[in-house]
């Protein structure tokens, strides 16, 4: 299985709102932080402000945060909210599959993989807070700090 951009997205802002935890963020900030299409972050914190990861606030000095801390956000939590179908393989059309042990194979590895992911959260993939926040400064056009 390989997780989509939307995925890698998704994470990518929660991992920025939990490494600025005590103020709010941007969309902007965090695109150009990552490099990355300050429309398709759009779409990504919309989504994520739905399914209660994110809050955001309007106004001119607005933004987002986590809506929770970070420490009670799984990573498989937000991968089976932002995957579609958790299949390996279509099996369903291959006269073997009923009697082929590559289904439950291939389940098994899916339960596996997101048993992985439900075992860590956003705050356990902030190894180094300090080293991860000089790495985005430095991203940041002009070497402007996002602090």
């Amino acid at each position: 299985m390989r997780l989509t951009r939307y995925t890698d997205y998704s994470l990518r802002v929660l991992i920025h709102l939990a490494l600025h935890d005590e103020r709010l963020c941007s969309i902007g900030e965090i695109a150009r932080s990552y490099d990355v299409s300050h429309n398709h972050l759009m779409k990504v914190v919309n989504a994520l402000a739905h399914a209660g990861f994110v809050e955001t606030v309007r106004g001119r000095a607005g933004g987002m945060r986590l809506a929770r801390p970070a420490a009670e956000i799984s990573v498989g939590e937000v991968v089976r909210h932002t995957e579609e179908g958790f299949q390996l393989a279509d099996c369903s059309g291959c006269v073997l599959s009923p009697a082929c042990g590559l289904t439950g194979v291939l389940a098994q590895g899916m339960q596996a993989m997101l048993a992985v992911f439900d075992s860590y959260t956003i705050a356990d993939l902030l190894t180094d807070p300090g080293a991860m926040r000089r790495l985005m400064d430095r991203q940041s056009p002009l070497g402007i700090g996002l602090q």
